[in-house]
């Protein structure tokens, strides 16, 4: 079962989209990223350039940080860091920009990459305060009714019905051309699968599959996976 899509684009306002993360355990998973970048209040350039600022900025916008060639290139070609092109680039930032001097594998994990995105947007400008900036909530595919969402699933169900989702998907992580099943926050894999039910995310075999399952069955589903590291 593929419960995967890429980012959803900007919604029209802040509040009208789900939070990419959660910024406080962004600020955790940030560690990982802090030997070369600063960001926040005094913050400078290191190895990497200061990421104060970093949602909506040309890529290679200081004069005075030496970048690499691919993030100039990359920088004249148009590349600004908006949520989508974030994400790629900590997913793995040599499949985004070919000749990058990052010495960075990427965050495989997504609830890692959304994290960290959350905690840096708290750095850049709120749409909430200025009208002009692009806001970056990522759009809500699928209004449930709270008693949906409230449904608590039972994983040793979900590790029932799960036999379908692995015969394609891996338990261990590995994507191998099939995205990875585990660790997806509860709601966020339910919303994924009420919108394949609602053929709003287009993939027909998800469709399919979706289409079988019950309410109580998502959940389930939802609870068993996402319990999985």
């Amino acid at each position: 079962m593929v419960i995967w899509g890429a980012l959803t684009g900007a919604a029209p306002a802040e509040e009208e989209g789900r939070r990419i993360g959660d910024p406080v355990r962004g600020a955790e998973v940030f560690g990982q990223c802090a030997a070369c970048h600063e960001v926040g209040p005094g913050a400078r350039h290191r190895v990497g350039p200061h990421l104060n600022g970093i949602f909506g900025r040309k890529a290679a916008r200081f004069d005075d940080f030496r970048y690499s060639d691919g993030i100039r290139r990359a920088g004249r070609d148009g590349l600004t860091w908006d949520l989508e092109h974030l994400d790629a680039y900590l997913t793995n930032p040599k499949t985004l920009v070919s000749g990058t001097r990052m010495n960075f594998r990427g965050l495989k994990d997504r609830r890692d990459r959304d994290d960290v995105l959350a905690y840096l947007r708290q750095f850049s400008d709120n749409p909430s305060d200025i009208p002009e900036a692009a806001p970056t909530a990522r759009k809500v595919e699928v209004e449930l009714p709270p008693e949906v969402l409230a449904i608590m699933g039972d994983p040793d169900y979900g590790e029932y019905l799960s036999s379908e989702c692995t015969t394609c998907h891996q338990i261990d992580g590995d994507a191998e051309g099939i995205p990875a099943i585990i660790g997806w926050p509860e709601e966020d894999f339910v919303l994924a699968m009420h919108a394949y039910r609602r053929k709003i995310r287009p993939h027909p075999v998800m469709q399919m599959m979706a289409g079988r399952l019950s309410d109580e069955e998502i959940a389930a589903l939802a609870a068993y996976f996402g319990a999985l590291e």
